[in-house]
C-alpha cells in the first residue's frame, strides 16, 4: 500500500478531503521523525512504539569487490509491534 492509498482510505473514512487528510498524515509523520530526532520514543497503545537504536562504527565488506569497508556510527530508528497490531496480523 502506498501513501497516496492511505490518504485516500483515511479520508474516505472521516469523511474529509484528500488534502486535508493528506496534510494531517504528514503532520503525524513529522511529529513522528521530530520525537525521534530528540531521542525520545513514541508509543501508541495497542499498535506499536517508534524509538531509535545507536549502531556503533563498524568494518564492512563491498559485496562487489570484496574491499573492506568502515561504516561510520549512527542513529536509526526502529519499530516494535504492539499485542494488537500482532493478533491482527496472525
Amino acid at each position: 500500500m502506498t501513501k497516496k492509498e492511505i490518504v485516500a482510505k483515511a479520508a474516505d473514512a472521516a469523511g474529509i478531503s484528500k488534502a486535508k487528510a493528506e496534510v494531517a498524515i504528514n503532520a503525524t509523520f513529522g511529529e513522528i521523525a521530530s520525537t525521534l530526532k530528540k531521542g525520545e520514543k513514541v508509543t501508541f497503545v495497542g499498535f506499536g512504539t517508534f524509538s531509535t537504536s545507536y549502531r556503533k562504527a563498524r568494518t564492512g565488506r563491498n559485496p562487489r569487490t570484496g574491499a573492506s569497508i568502515n561504516i561510520a556510527a549512527s542513529t536509526v530508528p526502529k519499530f516494535k509491534a504492539g499485542k494488537a497490531l500482532k493478533d491482527a496480523v496472525r
